[in-house]
């Protein structure tokens, strides 16, 4: 990321956490001392911040904070645990907006006719070089864009494979939308449990070796709903297993840009066979009506996948890719994600601790992993599993929005009784809040609180 990109989400945080109107910035000199950069770079920040109307320059004086427009009281909302689309306060609006602006004159005329399958040509190799910073290394033959993560599993659903095998693995709980996709399609699937520590291997192994399997879809980090990830032995495992038996991994790694540990990468880095199918979308750090996302596929499929999106809808959105072409190139998708990872660490912060405070308070009547660090879920198992239902709707009565997994699971597959905590869409203030209602509600449930 710039150096003046650092310096704009360092100042932004100042300015909404510390500084107040008529607040004066910092003078250059001061600035460029004080984060080891030239002058050019704090001026070129300060124009940022300028042009996005948080500051204005004095003549003579220097830089102050601008007054903000007072809100409209707002009224009460129920704090959602739910929903898992980003907070729309930090969505970055301006940037976005320019890159659209700049996407309409740059591709004016593309815009009026239909592009390719694969996508757009100069967005496909900028993604080559974004994908790298992943660990994800392909030619641009072998990317495609679709729209959205969900469309490439559908045609990787009802495409032949060269094996001829037709049945789909998945993890239980996995992805509520591609199992009701599924199932309405009456596509041969059977689910392998994966609980806070992973899957069973040798069970995988069983179900690989029974043969039929078609592809293995997995969601190796911060998996939802249980929040956690695989460790580095056990998506190798899970690669050399897919070799071993001829199997396609189906890696959907939505929430790669949440990662804080360097050392983790995807299962796609692992597999020197060219087994694994690596797909990311963008609508959880972006915003989910981009509807853009990529799948790397390997060289005997990608035939088959750009004929069978072709038929589907001919090409993904030429405007969207455009925009998120340009906000790649600028620079602007590197700050935002260093900035919506500040800001769900800190909510992930403050899920833990509010966790720990309310198993303090309420021995017994729960359990579960923490969340991973910078993850935005994980769940919770009840001491008293039958009276969920209960719970959930006095929840609900308190203004707490909360769900059961059970949309997660493959019907007739035994649903484990949990509740799903998700932050992303949680004020921070809402947090601790919403988790020590959870927490009583679980306890009275389990008897250890008056009805």
């Amino acid at each position: 990321m710039y150096k003046y990109m650092e310096l704009l989400n360092e100042l932004e945080q100042q300015i909404s956490d510390s500084f107040k109107e008529g607040d004066k910035i910092p003078s250059i000199r001061t600035l460029s001392e004080q984060y080891t950069c030239s002058k050019s770079t704090v001026i070129r920040a300060l124009a940022e911040l300028e042009r996005s109307h948080l500051i204005y320059a004095s003549a003579k004086s220097g830089y102050y904070v601008l007054g903000r427009a007072e809100e409209e009281p707002k009224p009460r909302r129920m704090i959602d645990f739910v929903h898992s689309a980003p907070d729309p306060d930090i969505f970055p609006y301006r940037d976005f907006q320019q890159c659209l602006n700049k996407a309409i004159d740059t591709y004016r005329n593309d815009l009026f006719i239909y592009g390719t399958p694969q996508g757009l040509p100069s967005l496909i190799r900028e993604m080559q070089r974004h994908l790298a910073g992943y660990q994800v290394f392909a030619e641009p033959e072998n990317i495609f864009i679709t729209s959205g993560v969900q469309q490439a599993l559908t045609l990787l659903a009802g495409m032949p494979f060269p094996s001829g095998s037709r049945t789909v693995l998945v993890e239980q709980p996995t992805y509520p939308l591609f199992l009701a996709y599924l199932e309405a399609h009456q596509i041969p699937t059977v689910g392998i449990r994966r609980g806070a520590d992973g899957i069973d291997l040798d069970e995988l192994e069983r179900i690989f070796r029974g043969g039929g399997i078609k592809l293995f879809y997995t969601t190796p980090r911060f998996h939802n709903p249980l929040g956690g990830s695989y460790t580095r032995r056990q998506k190798e495992d899970i690669v050399k297993l897919a070799s071993r038996y001829g199997v396609y991994l189906v890696e959907d790694d939505y929430m790669a840009d949440l990662e804080r540990d360097s050392k983790s990468d995807p299962l796609h880095a692992y597999d020197r066979e060219g087994r694994t199918i690596y797909l990311k979308s963008y609508s959880k750090i972006l915003f989910p009506g981009l509807r853009v996302g990529v799948a790397v596929l390997p060289r005997e499929l990608s035939e088959s996948f750009g004929r069978y999106k072709k038929l589907l809808d001919i090409d993904s959105s030429m405007l969207s890719q455009a925009a998120l072409e340009l906000y790649l190139k600028s620079g602007m998708f590197d700050r935002h994600r260093e900035k919506i990872r500040g800001c769900y660490l800190r909510r992930s912060e403050l899920l833990v601790e509010s966790l720990r405070a309310a198993r303090d308070a309420y021995p017994g009547a729960f359990d579960g992993p923490p969340p991973a660090a910078g993850g935005i879920h994980t769940h919770l198992l009840p001491a008293a599993a039958s009276a969920l239902p209960s719970v959930i709707e006095r929840l609900r009565r308190r203004g707490v929005h909360v769900e059961n997994a059970k949309s997660h699971y493959l019907n007739g597959f035994r649903v484990e009784p949990m509740l799903k905590l998700n932050v992303s869409g949680a004020r921070e203030d809402e947090i601790p809040v919403g988790v020590a209602a959870v927490a009583e509600e679980l306890a009275r449930a389990a008897g250890r609180l008056p009805k």
